[in-house]
């Protein structure tokens, strides 16, 4: 287990912890429920990219779960403790270097140029493959 100082931090939230805990079908329910409820009282901010609001929709709008879609939507849109960044040309860039370097897919590299130009204390993931990007602290959910 990480031991992570979270207080006054940003989080950058990586699309499957945040299924995972609005879909409440996870291992990692109990911790992230906890994480939420910090992020809920003003602990620290979590920040995301539009690739995140992507993501989150493909599955619920494909089996015609509306309700569903429009929860993400409002959740990624409206959460106080959430800020979900638009991508740039300038991310663009960084995440092509990203993938040229590590060899990744488009998404990951979007997410990970997105923590990285916005100065993200920690990177959310569930993805191991991403912790070889030495340019930002990466956290699995294990690690919680």
């Amino acid at each position: 287990m990480v031991n992570i100082d979270l207080y006054h931090k940003s989080v950058f939230l990586d699309t499957a912890p945040l299924i995972y805990f609005i879909e409440g079908n996870s291992q990692y329910q109990e911790k992230l429920n906890q994480l939420f409820d910090l992020n809920d009282k003003g602990h620290f901010v979590f920040i995301t990219s539009s690739i995140t609001l992507l993501e989150v929709l493909v599955k619920p709008l494909k089996d015609g779960q509306i309700k569903l879609a429009e929860k993400y939507i409002d959740i990624l849109t409206n959460a106080r403790g959430i800020e979900m960044l638009e991508v740039t040309n300038a991310l663009a860039i960084k995440a092509a270097e990203l993938r040229a370097k590590y060899n990744l897919r488009t998404p990951d590299a979007i997410q990970l140029a997105t923590a990285i130009e916005y100065n993200a204390d920690y990177f959310l993931t569930n993805d191991l493959r991403l912790k070889s990007v030495v340019e930002v602290n990466s956290i699995v959910l294990s690690e919680l």
